[in-house]
């Protein structure tokens, strides 16, 4: 089978994407510098699959340390891009590092592809390339100019220069990943989202509220236009994300082309239904506090997610009891993190 070369594998949807790919019978090479992530996930990525794989501890800004990765694994045939910077507060409070981190970083892992003759990617981008101006629900051919964020920002302009490098290039197979509002863990409970520091997703938040961790949920702002008053977003399964990126990749070993594709259910939920959701999971009342709106929020984001099914043969399996059940799962077993 291929060889897929992942960056950023050993953080959230990276983990749980190498354990869909392992067992699809691939053979991976993971690098990451564990700024977002833990090496005990990939013991445990080994744990679940029974498989084994190469590792390196490398910062894709590093190009050296990049270049001998494809040179020791010279059968790679396709690369899955998660490696990035992603808190959106933070990256309004440290534009230079996101901007410097997301787009040279990939810039340094395009010129390492291209020496070494690999011309297929799958890149993580995200929902929030959609900005302000546009409508629910999204879809993929709505202008992407209006990010609210320097992450955000980081997103369009990847997805940009991959375009421009299929232009420059026909040999090129890219897929850019516009991923929803990824949440839950993988059914065995051993791996799952376990952010460094204060959590900035509410699901984490949520899942430390509920063992214990942290006394309350913030609940940023209760006045938007929507049902209850809370942001709603489209919550996926992270093993439903994890599997469109498998498709994604059968898609780019066969066909050639750049094609951006939502991963989303295609439903919205608000802040207060994920909570209620999980306090049917865990079988308690989680204590909440409303505060004041976050700057760059939106009211309402949810998917379009029909051209993944077009295209792959792709769609969300897992409804929000199930995330849920899973997340309640994982923070059981691993109360204080990984």
């Amino acid at each position: 089978m291929s060889k897929i070369l992942v960056t950023g594998g050993a953080g959230y949807i990276g983990s749980h994407t190498c354990v869909e790919l392992l067992e699809a019978g691939y053979e991976i090479v993971i690098v990451d510098n564990f700024s977002n992530s833990k090496p005990e996930a990939l013991k445990r990525i080994k744990q679940i699959t029974g498989k084994d794989f190469d590792f390196y501890q490398v910062d894709i800004l590093d190009r050296e340390a990049l270049g001998k990765v494809f040179d020791e694994h010279g059968d790679i045939c396709a690369v899955i891009h998660f490696a990035g910077l992603k808190a959106v507060g933070e990256s309004v409070a440290k534009p230079v590092e996101y901007y410097h981190n997301n787009i040279t970083g990939t810039l340094m892992l395009i010129e390492e592809m291209r020496a070494h003759g690999v011309k297929k990617i799958v890149f993580s981008s995200s929902a929030t390339v959609y900005g302000v101006d546009n409508t629910v629900p999204y879809v993929e051919t709505m202008p992407t100019n209006t990010a609210t964020n320097p992450y955000g920002y980081t997103k369009v302009m990847i997805e940009q220069i991959l375009k421009d490098v299929y232009v420059s290039d026909n040999e090129w197979s890219i897929s850019l990943l516009r991923y929803f509002n990824p949440i839950g863990a993988h059914s065995s409970g051993l791996i799952g989202e376990d952010p460094n520091g204060i959590p900035n997703n509410l699901f984490p938040y949520i899942q430390q509220v509920a063992v214990g961790r942290r006394e309350h949920l913030n609940v940023f702002g209760d006045d938007y236009d929507t049902p209850d008053g809370t942001g709603v977003r489209d919550y996926i399964h992270v093993v439903d994300l994890a599997k469109g990126h498998l498709c994604a990749v059968k898609y780019v070993l066969e066909n050639k082309g750049v094609e951006a594709v939502n991963l989303g259910t295609g439903n919205g939920s608000s802040v207060l239904d994920i909570l209620h959701a999980f306090e049917k999971a865990c079988g308690k009342e989680l204590p909440y506090k409303i505060t004041d709106r976050r700057a760059g929020d939106i009211a309402w984001c949810y998917a379009d997610a029909s051209k993944a099914k077009k295209l792959f043969g792709w769609q969300a399996q897992y409804n929000v009891d199930d995330m849920c059940r899973d997340g309640w799962k994982f923070i059981q077993q691993n109360p204080n993190g990984l």
